[in-house]
């Protein structure tokens, strides 16, 4: 049946794994942890495009990539007991590193599984962070048995390189930035993979500044 067009209607209410507050929580704790990535132009790409383009370099982010921002907010959220036991997670590189670092940071133990066709820098940088490199078969479930194992061996927090709230909520501190960075933003242009960066992106965003696409 239609809804009488006299009935007030109520939205049903959408729980999100972040929020603006979280994201604001996040960018106080990692602060001074992770750099203020700097906002780049190029002429030449906004003659091309016919836009003004602003490009917010997260690779010169800490371990080379937006992860840090995530990872880092994830282990500063945890309480000291878990902390002791340290965290756990799987990835062939930058989530790796992020984690890896992060943990060197609080001073707790890491256990990064990376599959064997992992890039041999990746992995030689996360056991220069002073973590634990567990090598698996290269597919999803092979990682994540693996993960599963170690955690039960050890304790450790299982950290999940998108997919956790804590992550998302450090990955959206991008946007944050970006806001105070460049005036007058009508769209921002966000790379996905897992999802956790333009998930905190948009997230900040809806809240902070709607109009953008």
């Amino acid at each position: 049946m239609f809804q009488d067009v006299d009935e007030e209607y109520t939205p049903p209410m959408t729980h999100y794994a972040a929020n603006l507050k979280s994201i604001q929580a996040a960018a106080q704790r990692i602060e001074g942890g992770v750099h203020r990535t700097p906002v780049l132009t190029s002429s030449a790409l906004d003659t091309r495009a016919q836009r003004s383009l602003f490009l917010k370099c997260e690779n010169f982010q800490k371990v080379g990539a937006f992860k840090m921002r995530g990872a880092l907010n994830a282990v500063m959220s945890l309480g000291e007991e878990a902390a002791r036991c340290g965290v756990v997670t799987h990835s062939s590189g930058n989530f790796a590193q992020a984690v890896a670092l992060s943990a060197r940071v609080r001073g707790i133990p890491a256990h990064i599984v990376m599959p064997e066709n992992a890039p041999e820098v990746k992995r030689r940088a996360v056991l220069g962070y002073g973590a634990r490199v567990i090598q698996c078969p290269a597919t999803l479930p092979d990682r994540q048995r693996t993960a599963d194992a170690v955690q039960a061996e050890t304790g450790a927090t299982f950290l999940h390189p998108y997919n956790q709230a804590e992550v998302i909520a450090g990955q959206g501190t991008v946007a944050l930035e970006l806001l105070e960075q460049v005036a007058d933003l009508d769209a921002v242009i966000v790379p996905v993979g897992g999802g956790g960066l333009i998930g905190g992106i948009a997230l900040a965003l809806h809240e902070l500044a709607p109009h953008v696409r």
